[in-house]
């Protein structure tokens, strides 16, 4: 997956007794598991002593009442388009009737009348073709957005204001985020609640979902392409064992050796399953390795450097800066309470 940039200015912390307002949109058509991705990552998001950290709720462009899926049952919505009014974060997941949305870029005049309750500043993601909706209401002019892959070159076609990216599992642009199809809108959704919460909160979801915290590559390793021969190898291995080593300075030629391939062959089968470079790959662990320490640990700054495998603060310094925008320091003092802010630099 491509490292999406990560904006640290959105509202989204929840403070005080106030929890942050999801509110699902089910259009007709609506895929039932997509419909549910944001329940189940949102609604078990957890304080240490176990307290939502968010409210989820769910929305028709109509009064209340039922809404056809993609399956062979409608759902019961209770809430109308009004309830878009209060949320902190509107998420539209995919549906197989957007009728003009689909097939001309353009709303239909109670979708546009149900997105008007939506009050500037709200966050908005989409689940896959979901993201046709934010388009056609001019969300993503100018943005770069990614869709399904099947999708990808008929949204940029109907939409060309929009730089489409069809390889990344997401996208985060701040306060508009889209994602893949399907399943990647769990990616999204924990990627959310890690920027909000930290990597902690968003860790202990993804276990009680039974699901990676944190997917290595994007789409474009799900294209359709010639199967390969049986035969030939993963790079499985030498990516388990570099994460058991991540604090010791790992050579490509290391990595390669724990698959016995040259470190040609290693790169290019690597670059085929997950999608980045080994390179990218370790970096991008290295940051994630840091991220936890820096949460949940009271290692200093150069302690952590070490043992993510960063070698000096310097060097980690400027990947998490990279990576998301911020010092280490000041990562540490966003997602720990009670961490003391240092003296000004």
């Amino acid at each position: 997956m491509a490292a999406p940039a990560t904006d640290t200015s959105r509202p989204a912390r929840t403070t005080g007794t106030t929890r942050h307002r999801v509110v699902v949109l089910a259009l007709d058509g609506v895929i039932p598991f997509e419909l549910g991705i944001p329940q189940r990552i949102f609604g078990r998001a957890r304080t240490a002593g176990h307290e939502p950290l968010y409210e989820v709720v769910t929305a028709s462009i109509r009064p209340p009442g039922p809404v056809r899926t993609d399956a062979d049952f409608a759902i019961l919505v209770e809430n109308g388009p009004e309830c878009l009014a209060d949320a902190d974060t509107v998420v539209v997941p995919a549906s197989y009737e957007l009728g003009p949305v689909y097939e001309e870029g353009r709303l239909t005049p109670d979708l546009a009348a149900a997105l008007a309750h939506i009050k500037p500043g709200t966050r908005l993601i989409s689940i896959c073709t979901g993201g046709y909706v934010l388009a056609a209401a001019g969300y993503l002019d100018g943005r770069t957005a990614t869709t399904h892959w099947s999708s990808a070159e008929h949204f940029q076609r109907l939409f060309p204001r929009i730089t489409v990216d069809p390889d990344v599992l997401f996208i985060d642009d701040g306060d508009v985020l889209t994602s893949a199809g399907v399943a990647a809108g769990l990616d999204l959704c924990l990627h959310v609640v890690r920027g909000d919460h930290g990597s902690a909160v968003a860790n202990e979801v993804a276990r009680r979902t039974v699901v990676p915290p944190h997917r290595d590559g994007g789409q474009a390793q799900y294209i359709q392409r010639p199967v390969p021969e049986p035969q030939l190898a993963t790079t499985t291995s030498a990516r388990a064992w570099a994460l058991g080593h991540l604090h010791e300075p790992i050579q490509l030629r290391d990595m390669a050796d724990q698959e016995s391939m040259s470190v040609r062959t290693f790169t290019r089968r690597f670059r085929e399953e997950a999608g980045v470079s080994p390179g990218q790959w370790l970096a991008r662990q290295r940051v994630e390795r840091a991220r936890h320490l820096l949460e949940s640990s009271d290692l200093s700054v150069d302690q952590v450097a070490r043992d993510a495998g960063f070698g000096t603060a310097q060097s980690m310094r400027a990947h998490l800066q990279a990576a998301l925008g911020v010092t280490p320091t000041a990562y540490r003092r966003t997602f720990r309470e009670g961490v003391p802010a240092g003296p000004a630099r």
